[in-house]
């Protein structure tokens, strides 16, 4: 079936897209890339995280996220401190001159999100957070089971 309009998740990752697009725009004055930025967020309720778990929340290669922390050390941003009892560990931990970034970083997502939330009423809002909440339940939990082969029954 062909359908003229774009499917539910077509528009959700449009509607993402563009509102990280739009947060790019500001957040750019700050001198932060994405994957810098993003790493601040997701370490700032994470302290003395192990590099591996960070990775992991942000879904990106462990390597990868190396080469991001070296540069946000190297502004002092974030800084390694080795495990007490496992060497191989780096712990993970915002420096002071993170703190005032990430009010800044908070500050634009505000502003972004009522933008994107213009002219939808709060209870329109909740509404839709609702919804999406439940639809990000439903996968999670869909995730866990295995996938069932239905080309058989599309394809015949």
């Amino acid at each position: 079936m062909v359908h003229d309009s774009p499917t539910l998740g077509f528009l959700l990752n449009d509607v993402a897209r563009l509102l990280q697009k739009r947060f790019e725009q500001r957040a750019r004055s700050l001198g932060l890339t994405r994957a810098q930025w993003q790493v601040l967020v997701y370490l700032a309720p994470n302290e003395g995280i192990h590099q591996g778990g960070l990775a992991e929340l942000l879904d990106i290669e462990p390597i990868t996220l190396v080469r991001i922390l070296d540069k946000l050390e190297a502004r002092k941003l974030v800084e390694r401190r080795r495990h007490a009892t496992d060497r191989r560990l780096w712990l993970l931990y915002l420096q002071e001159g993170a703190h005032p970034l990430l009010k800044i970083l908070r500050a634009y997502g505000d502003a972004t999100r009522a933008e994107m939330l213009v002219g939808i009423d709060e209870d329109a809002q909740q509404q839709l957070f609702d919804r999406l909440g439940g639809m990000k339940s439903n996968l999670l939990k869909a995730l866990i089971l295995p996938v069932e082969d239905d080309r058989e029954a599309r394809y015949g």
